[in-house]
């Protein structure tokens, strides 16, 4: 029985981190969501309501964001979208590696290395993600100049 339950925390933990790894991306579209809901529903959109209104509104952000990505040449631009979708990714996993490290971690000092280790690297795996959701344009010429005359 105590072989059953270890392999079992071993594999919920497993897919606890797939989990938080694979939903990096999402960390800005669902805050716009969790605020616009909850304002909807203070504001007497009632349950329903405001679970609809919270729906449309981080589908929204999320393509909004990856269409602007998408679309815009400017390396500047590009770099402040795909901040704008990591730096929450990156926060929500310092939170997360904290939480987790206070199991087996007794050292306050090494929860916090490596609660910033862990918001690098989902914060990198944000910034991967977001980048490979943008495909390349075909009829770019891919930086070759050709001349015209």
């Amino acid at each position: 029985m105590l072989a059953l339950g270890l392999v079992l925390n071993t594999l919920g933990i497993g897919l606890f981190c797939w989990a938080i790894f694979a939903l990096a991306v999402y960390a800005l579209p669902f805050f716009v969501a969790l605020s616009i809901g909850m304002t909807a529903f203070q504001s007497g959109a009632g349950l329903i309501g405001a679970l609809l209104i919270a729906t449309a509104g981080g589908a929204l952000t999320l393509v909004l964001g990856q269409v602007a990505f998408a679309v815009t040449r400017s390396s500047a631009l590009r770099i402040a979208i795909a901040a704008a979708f990591t730096v929450p990714a990156a926060v929500a996993g310092y939170h997360v590696v904290f939480a987790v490290s206070h199991v087996a971690v007794p050292s306050l000092a090494w929860r916090e290395v490596f609660a910033c280790l862990g918001a690098v690297c989902i914060g990198v795996t944000s910034w991967m993600r977001l980048i490979a959701l943008v495909e390349t344009r075909p009829l770019e010429s891919g930086g070759v100049v050709e001349n015209l005359s």
